[in-house]
């Protein structure tokens, strides 16, 4: 192998030079704990509610402390859901979540609705969208909460946040949205969307690994999800990492600089991925190809006839870093819950693949991986006996 193409960045991103250096001091020189009473502990701190005053800038919010820093997304899609649900001893209502959230949303969800809640799973429409108006038709006088994904992470569709959150307001449920693909890659305000709480990731916008924040609106309440020392407001106690939140808020920085030339290079990549690969392929198609609105980073693709795994090995052993889906999932042999809530046919949605692009990525990658998928492809149909058979179904031919 004499080329490596790094195509997942929805999966994860590599930590920003920049980032890193604004973290290093923080690490060797600056290490106090930022609830310490001495100066290098004060020194902490102060980078801390810095770093804070940053993100909520980002994002719009009204004050600071409606910022929460976590360890990632996954702890403030958790913290969120069960946070938000069973805040003041709350054990019942009734909760709205889409059916092609995150796991990290739909299992605390699910867990609701083991201990009292109910639970109701929102399916979206072929082009990849919940549409304001079915939200409305599953809202009910005793819903307490709506969960829905901002861009979602395998087919990259954009939801109408400001639309499902009033639908929810004007019946009385709070709204919150996992916005892990969208932040830093399209415009994200929270006083725009109108949302009560929204979770982000660091290691999706090139920062750092166990990194990331729980936006919650001013008034809201959320229980706490670790109790101990009281930090961030005793919303989520442990000791914060000041390294982590200050990298946090330079790659947000960041983003916020470079998204105005970012989104049209990406989209023209994303553009010339589907033009070159459709072309290329018979009878591979793109997911939500109707969506009205997509993520510049992310091309999801069903190519009838191969595994989706078999292709990952084959491009992996070219130097190509794809994927068929969340890395969250990658282990599960269960075709994508987000392909199959969209009407695809089991036997496709195992022959999807994921590209996802970033700031490093150049036409030459994409074109790369063009030139190597297109003989694997040939290659495993070829070993397929049922090859012709699927294609038929996918062309709706009736044997």
């Amino acid at each position: 192998m004499d080329r490596t193409v790094y195509l997942d960045y929805a999966a994860t991103t590599p930590t920003d030079r920049r980032v890193v250096d604004a973290m290093l001091p923080f690490f060797t020189e600056r290490y106090g704990n930022a609830n310490s009473l001495y100066a290098l502990g004060r020194d902490a701190a102060r980078a801390l509610e810095e770093a804070r005053e940053r993100v909520a800038a980002s994002l719009g919010a009204a004050k600071p402390d409606e910022v929460i820093f976590t360890s990632g997304g996954t702890e403030s899609d958790n913290t969120a859901l069960i946070g938000l649900a069973t805040a003041g001893g709350r054990t019942k209502g009734h909760i709205v979540v889409s059916e092609f959230e995150h796991h990290a949303v739909l299992e605390p969800a699910w867990w609701l609705g083991k201990h009292g809640f109910d639970v109701t799973e929102l399916k979206p429409r072929t082009d990849g969208i919940i549409h304001p108006g079915d939200l409305e038709a599953a809202l009910r006088d005793d819903t307490i909460l709506v969960s829905v994904m901002h861009g979602n992470n395998e087919i990259g569709t954009v939801q109408p946040i400001a639309e499902l959150a009033g639908a929810a307001h004007a019946r009385g449920a709070l709204f919150h949205t996992d916005a892990a693909q969208t932040l830093g890659k399209i415009d994200f305000n929270v006083a725009e969307l109108g949302i009560d709480a929204a979770s982000f990731s660091g290691h999706k916008i090139y920062g750092a690994k166990g990194t990331g924040a729980l936006y919650v609106k001013k008034g809201v309440r959320v229980a706490p999800m670790l109790l101990g020392g009281g930090q961030e407001n005793k919303r989520r106690s442990g000791t914060q990492n000041v390294a982590g939140n200050v990298g946090f808020a330079t790659a947000l920085e960041l983003m916020d600089a470079e998204r105005a030339t970012e989104i049209p290079r990406l989209t023209a990549l994303r553009d010339r991925l589907a033009d070159r690969l459709l072309g290329s392929i018979e009878h591979a198609r793109l997911n939500a190809a109707d969506a009205a609105t997509r993520l510049p980073h992310i091309a999801n693709f069903v190519i009838p006839g191969v595994e989706g795994e078999a292709m990952l090995l084959h491009l992996d052993a070219a130097g190509i870093a794809v994927s068929t889906g969340s890395a969250c999932s990658s282990g599960s042999l269960k075709p994508s819950h987000v392909l199959l809530s969209i009407g695809c046919p089991v036997e496709f949605a195992h022959g999807s693949l994921r590209v996802s692009l970033g700031r490093f990525t150049t036409e030459a990658d994409v074109d790369y991986l063009v030139e190597k998928l297109v003989p694997v492809v040939e290659r495993l149909r070829s070993m397929n006996p049922l090859y012709e058979k699927t294609v038929a179904g996918l062309l709706g031919v009736k044997e």
